[in-house]
Order: structure tokens, then sequence, then C-alpha cells
């Protein structure tokens, strides 16, 4: 099945337009990791995944009917012969009602792009709600993160604040693999973004998947360590138990980037810096300090802590950026 069959299955066959929309989507960092896929197609996961999102970080989208495709990318405009604007330029394609239909895109991110900080998942979570609000579709938000879903895997997470949980599905259409939000409010979470790099990443998340699924002897193991590791996030979520969501989510974080260090040949995403600030985690946990970290594909940390320990932290990390996850 062809991504374009499932947007037929959602999109109303016509539909109105107006001249521009806006629309904001928050990054997410997922507390159990979404990797490997089923369906490269459709961004059909192998497992299911659960989030939570950055607050006021992450991307704002304008789209305007326009002559020609535009995009622009923080200020700059971008060529359309760069990867970044064919993927987008591709996507867009999915939603052309008319052969002449083209599109302004003008996109900020307020954290680093390509970065491993999932500035993917925001951007396209953003557009499907720019898209969505340009053509009036009034498409309920299952809909919606089922076209974020296409444009990145992690997108369908990003249409909500909060926890937010990604189910794997079983359906071949992918109309099952859906994210909702989770009724759980934890006022005092707080989340530490420690940024190494704003480059971006050698290798995106997409191809290194690939490689870990074709390769890794370790990503056999995954499916069952994600099934188990997320049964213990909810249950720590929905008991407010803090040092279990977090040993969870750093035990996690490690096993993922182990299949990466295991595939043929090997990816490592780690700077001298991300070793030094795990050290440093390690070593205040020993001390007492209940601070646990996870990381995606990329070099920079997230630290994970509650407000009590919000002093601590930032004497200990001079350049972390402390988001009130919500």
């Amino acid at each position: 099945m062809k991504r374009l069959d499932v947007v037929k299955q959602i999109v109303p066959p016509l539909s109105s337009s107006l001249q521009t929309a806006s629309a904001f989507a928050p990054a997410n960092i997922a507390l159990c990791k979404y990797w490997g896929k089923r369906d490269s197609e459709l961004n059909l996961p192998m497992t299911s995944s659960l989030s939570v999102s950055l607050g006021d970080k992450g991307t704002c989208t304008k789209i305007s009917v326009n002559d020609q495709d535009k995009i622009i990318l923080n200020g700059d405009m971008l060529s359309l012969d760069l990867p970044f604007a064919k993927r987008l330029i591709a996507y867009l394609d999915l939603f052309r009602t008319q052969d002449h239909l083209h599109f302004s895109i003008e996109t900020t991110n307020n954290i680093p792009t390509g970065a491993g900080v999932a500035s993917s998942a925001s951007g396209f979570a953003a557009l499907v709600l720019a898209l969505d609000k340009l053509f009036q579709w009034q498409l309920d938000k299952k809909y919606l993160s089922i076209l974020a879903r296409l444009g990145s895997g992690s997108a369908c997470r990003s249409l909500w604040q909060g926890f937010v949980k990604w189910h794997v599905g079983v359906r071949v259409d992918g109309m099952d693999s859906v994210a909702e939000p989770l009724s759980i409010e934890w006022p005092n979470f707080r989340m530490g973004l420690l940024i190494f790099s704003e480059k971006e990443k050698s290798m995106g998340s997409r191809e290194a998947m690939q490689r870990v699924v074709a390769t890794s002897r370790f990503y056999k193991e995954w499916p069952a360590q994600v099934a188990d590791d997320l049964n213990i996030i909810e249950q720590a979520l929905s008991q407010q138990d803090f040092d279990l969501l977090g040993k969870t989510a750093e035990s996690n974080a490690l096993a993922m980037h182990a299949t990466l260090l295991t595939a043929q040949p090997p990816i490592s995403y780690y700077l001298p810096e991300t070793i030094a600030a795990m050290q440093r985690v390690w070593r205040l946990r020993a001390q007492g300090v209940s601070v646990y970290f996870t990381q995606d594909a990329g070099p920079n940390l997230k630290l994970l802590f509650l407000s009590k320990d919000e002093k601590i932290i930032k004497e200990n990390f001079s350049n972390v950026e402390v988001i009130q996850c919500r």
C-alpha cells in the first residue's frame, strides 16, 4: 500500500481552501523508543512507544497557496534540490488537489534541526495541522495523527502536549497505528536539554533504523524489551513513581544505542561530551540525586528529574535548558 492510498481514505475528496494557515506543534521525546519499522512506506513501527512533549519547544509552520513551491526554514530560502526540501515536496504532493496547486512553506524551529531533538516530529505535525486549517478538513486528531506519521513516524505523537502513547497497530494499511494522549498530569516532571551539537547528524534516523534492523544481532531482542519497558513506564506514570520511570527510560535508550553500536558497520551518535554527561548523571545518582537521561538518534541528552532537584541539576550542568513538560 502507498501513502497516497492512505491519504485518500482520510482526506475529503473535495475541500475548500483558505489562502494561508499557521500551526504550532511541540517536539516530543520518547521515554520508550520507536526504533525500527515493519513498513517503511507508511512508517509503521515494530513496536508501540511512549513520549512526553516539550511544551513550547517545537515548530511553527505557515503554509500558503502560491504560484510555485517555496520553502523557508528558519528564515532561509532553501533550494528545492536539498534532501530536506525534496522530502517535504514529496509529502506535499500527497495533498495537491490540482496539478497547478503549489505551496509556500515557512517553518521555524526553536530547537536544533536534524540533531536528534525531534525536529522532524514537530515539523510534520505542525505541517499537518496547518494543512487541516488550510483545506478546512476539520479532521479528528486520530486521522491527523496518521497523516503526520506518513511524514515522520514520531510526528504522530506531536499533535498533543503531555504524555502520548503510539499504538503499534496490526493492520496492513496502518489505520490502527495511531497516537493518543494519556490522561496523566505530572506538574513536577522536568526535562533538561543538554545540547552538545546543533549540526545535522551524519546519518538520519531512517537510514540508521534500516541498517540496525538488517544487521544488528541485538535487534531481535528489542521488541521484547520495549514491551516490558512500556508496561513498566505506564505503571510508573500511573503511580507517579519517578525513579521507576527514570531508570526504565534510561535503560531503554541505552538498549536502543546498543543496537546501533552492533550494526554492521556500527553507528555511534556519541560525542565525548555525551559520555561525560552520562557519567556525571551516574555520579549524581550515586550521591542520592534522582536524575536520569534519555538519548535519541543524535549526540544530545535529555535529563529527567523532578522540580525539587532543579537547583542541583543547574549547578552540575551549566548549559542545561530546563523544560516543564506538559
